[in-house]
């Protein structure tokens, strides 16, 4: 905890009296997305008002454990109404990252199978959450029965108790010997052979995270080949302003009404105090989490 100066906003960008901000398993050092060196203000999501015309935003928000920081224009959304600060602070990096996944690029459709590998993380509760608001058929994986009982009441259909490459044979089972439409990978290369084996005709293969730290896997050509998979990525690691933006206005387009209607809310595990950082990041390393932390500042 340190005093530094509150920053200055360049043309395009907003200053953001922060209230809420997100934690992210991308954020910790051992991820490799954020690398040591200098000191700098963590955090890379939140929620607040702009300091000059107090409306209420939530977006990207890089620096956000603090209690100012700055969002480029682009990347603002309006927080609706209904909710609080924590809840619209829980809702910008994993709920774009999920409309990026699930319909820009995933193209899931209404009655279509989802699997997620790794359901009980951040992106993997949005995932279901997003995935049933859009009328799909979800099922999950997690190592966690207790995890698997919370996600089941939030309406995952097939909960699968698994933290091993072993659950084709149950998705074939499940849907008819058809396989899953989309399949979005939080763990890693561990699984990524057995997500392709998962798959159905043109099915879709997200790949999210690695939480094993396996970084490389085994492709099965033929079945790219005869099934005529499709294999993606979800980073926005390399993506300019203009790139996000797109997916900023889409998610304003067709997610937020379902925000702000109360169809779609996101689930948060626990609230920490800023003060409480270092506990809010042991809890996450631990892996202990359903849903997302936040951090009100």
């Amino acid at each position: 905890m340190r005093e530094t100066p509150a920053p200055q906003p360049a043309p395009g960008q907003l200053l953001v009296r922060v209230r809420a901000a997100g934690l992210n398993r991308g954020e910790l050092l051992r991820h490799g997305l954020t690398k040591p060196g200098p000191a700098k203000i963590g955090g890379t999501e939140g929620a607040g008002e702009v300091e000059k015309t107090g409306e209420r935003v939530m977006g990207r928000l890089p620096g956000s454990f603090a209690e100012y920081a700055l969002m480029d224009a682009s990347d603002a959304i309006p927080v609706p109404a209904n909710l609080s600060w924590e809840e619209a602070a829980a809702i910008p990096i994993t709920f774009l990252v999920v409309y990026d996944m699930l319909v820009q690029q995933g193209n899931l459709k209404r009655s279509e199978w989802l699997l997620v590998a790794g359901a009980s993380a951040g992106v993997g509760v949005a995932a279901l959450l997003a995935a049933k608001a859009l009328g799909a058929k979800v099922i999950g994986t997690s190592g966690s029965e207790e995890k698997l009982k919370k996600l089941t009441g939030l309406g995952l259909d097939v909960a699968l108790r698994t933290r091993k490459p072993d659950f084709s044979g149950k998705i074939l089972e499940v849907t008819g010997g058809k396989g899953v439409d989309l399949v979005v990978n939080n763990v890693g290369g561990s699984v990524f052979a057995e997500c392709v084996k998962s798959l159905g005709y043109e099915g879709r293969l997200a790949t999210v995270g690695y939480v094993d730290g396996v970084m490389t896997s085994e492709i099965d050509i033929e079945a790219l080949h005869s099934k005529r998979l499709r294999l993606f990525g979800v980073s926005n690691k390399m993506r300019n302003a203009a790139q996000r933006g797109v997916t900023v206005e889409g998610f304003k387009r067709d997610f937020l009404p379902l925000f702000a209607s109360g169809k779609l809310k996101p689930v948060i595990d626990r609230v920490y105090d800023f003060k409480d950082l270092p506990e809010a990041k042991a809890r996450m390393e631990a892996d202990a989490h359903v849903g997302k932390i936040v951090v009100r500042v």
